[in-house]
């Protein structure tokens, strides 16, 4: 859906480029050149891409490529300036009458590094821990969060709020209406409460790195310590690099980088305790913060009763269940994880991600590393861009943005079995397997040539883990414009994909009604296998395009973008 216009899309405003001055080593005369938008900004604008109520417009392949080079500061960089140029002004301040631990992403007791620090720190001094949640409803329109991942973390809450109770600390939940008023609203409470340190753990996207530098200064100048930990990675972003000190762009040979460093940083894998009783008298000088109540969903992101019913029953809240959740699957389905989990009608995937994205497992969850060795779902890197594709090029490619194939695409109305059985399980789940997500992002991008960022955005705004790294990632993976993306020439065949992983088409049959009735292979293909009669009489459409005539079309056009003809 398209955003409210803030304004067009003129060059970055002074405000917007201020932020990276500090480092850039550009002249005055190069910098108004990175300061222009990139040239498809207000088209990436008039379909809701860039929603301009939060964000500039979406920036030049120069800028990017400036980001890359180390020119242009970018956001973890001027979080790591941050901490160093506050450090002096730091190392005076003293203990006070409570430690505030900052949830984020975060929301679980076990294995959480900061909650243990700013654990371990008041009992070492002898004074309260308080625990703090903002609900920013801003932010979650900014995220595309959807409504069943907003019920899942309120839900998560909950449950999270029981078990601090339990431990004698509480848990302040506040919503804040501005999300600009963030940073300034935690000083106040931590100033209100007699804190003078603030833990909390980096949350490194979609676009916190810069609220964070700005809260580490802000707490600077007020006598508080905002000491923040890298918790959300095995490894944190940044800490591995090419031997030409850029980051990687190929799976393989960071995944070797990754391994050798964990052999070298054991301790990055090593787990921590949950907190154990609160040290001080909590409920003596803070007893109204037990009381504070989990928020409520806005209305454009309430669920009805019978949605939160169905997704309570889906996916039940709390560490305790994704731990139980996690134990089943890898005493049963994880045994059969390598052989079948590409295929659909049966469920042998681990559907943990939910839990991953709401912070209710964390990332080093041992059991998990040593059967699973992660299959790339916990371990990131710093190659993630809003609104930008990994690679800058392909921004340029000519996409068309047909509303009548988007809305088909959205509504599994595509006349590819396939495609359509995965976008219905979406809408009905707010989850879909992985190897269906990879279809039908293969799908938009080339089957459709739909600018590949409005597939990734409807997938935030239904997803129940809808993760802004991961789904950027794996978008990226499928419209071949990202970090080690499928070669562009590698075009999916939805009804290859289909006959392969779906064989006996019991997937489709279940999420597509109108062809539960096809016998044999016709269920891949129903117009052209022979179950014409009954597609129709059953209201399933033909298929939109022809996929033959639209890979040659796909190819066409990405080879133009790539080399730049």
């Amino acid at each position: 859906m398209p955003a409210k216009k803030r304004k067009g899309s003129e060059a970055f405003s002074p405000e917007e480029s201020r932020q990276h001055s500090a480092s850039s080593q550009l002249t005055s005369r190069s910098l108004p050149d990175l300061r222009q938008p990139h040239p498809n900004a207000r088209q990436t604008e008039d379909f809701g891409i860039v929603l301009r109520d939060f964000y500039p417009p979406e920036i030049s392949n120069a800028r990017c490529h400036a980001y890359n080079e180390g020119v242009l500061e970018r956001p973890i960089e001027a979080l790591q300036r941050a901490y160093k140029e506050t450090t002096e002004q730091c190392q005076d301040i003293q203990p006070g009458k409570a430690v505030v631990h900052w949830f984020k992403q975060d929301l679980r007791l076990q294995d959480n590094r900061s909650l243990h620090r700013a654990y371990n720190f008041a009992r070492d001094h002898n004074i309260p821990l308080i625990c703090l949640y903002i609900f920013s409803p801003e932010d979650l329109t900014a995220h595309l969060c959807s409504p069943p991942r907003v019920d899942l973390i309120l839900r998560t809450l909950a449950t999270l709020k029981s078990g601090l109770s339990k431990k004698d600390i509480p848990l302040y939940m506040e919503s804040i209406k501005r999300r600009k008023r963030i940073p300034s609203r935690i000083v106040e409470l931590c100033k209100t409460w007699g804190a003078s340190h603030l833990f909390a753990n980096i949350e490194y996207e979609v676009d916190e790195l810069r609220r964070e530098a700005k809260l580490t200064r802000l707490c600077a100048t007020q006598g508080i310590i905002f000491d923040s930990e890298d918790d959300a990675c095995v490894v944190a972003p940044g800490e591995l690099s090419t031997q030409q000190g850029k980051q990687y762009a190929v799976y393989t040979p960071w995944y070797r980088s990754w391994v050798a460093y964990l052999k070298q940083h054991p301790e990055n894998l090593e787990l921590v305790d949950a907190p154990a009783v609160n040290a001080g008298d909590a409920r003596k000088h803070f007893k109204d913060l037990f009381d504070s109540a989990v928020p409520i969903a806005p209305n454009q992101m309430k669920l009805s009763e019978a949605e939160q019913e169905r997704f309570k029953k889906m996916y039940p809240e709390g560490e305790q269940e994704a731990t139980r959740r996690l134990r089943e699957f890898l005493s049963e389905k994880g045994k059969q994880y390598h052989s079948k989990r590409d295929f659909m009608s049966s469920q042998f995937t681990s559907v943990l991600s939910p839990y991953f994205s709401c912070g209710a497992l964390s990332a080093r969850t041992a059991p998990f590393i040593e059967a699973m060795k992660l299959c790339g779902l916990v371990i990131t890197d710093d190659s993630s861009s809003m609104n930008k594709c990994f690679k800058p090029e392909f921004t340029d490619l000519e996409w068309e943005y047909d509303s009548t194939q988007f809305d088909a695409w959205c509504e599994g109305k595509t006349g590819f079995p396939i495609v359509d059985a995965a976008m219905r399980q979406l809408k009905h789940c707010a989850w879909m397997h992985n190897r269906t997500r990879m279809i039908v992002s293969s799908f938009l991008s080339k089957d459709l040539l739909i600018d590949w960022r409005r597939g990734e955005q409807f997938f935030m705004l239904h997803l129940i883990d809808g993760d802004f790294a991961s789904n950027h990632g794996g978008w990226g993976f499928g419209s071949s414009t990202g970090v080690d993306p499928q070669p562009y020439f590698r075009i999916f065949n939805p009804l290859r994909q289909s006959e392969r992983f779906d064989p006996d088409g019991d997937y489709i049959r279940h999420w597509v009604p109108e062809l539960r009735d096809v016998e044999g292979s016709a269920i891949h293909d129903p117009y052209g296998r022979g179950a014409e009669e009954i597609a129709e009489k059953n209201g399933y459409p033909r298929p939109i395009v022809n996929h033959t005539e639209s890979r040659e079309r796909a190819l066409e056009k990405y080879k133009k973008a790539a080399h730049g003809s």
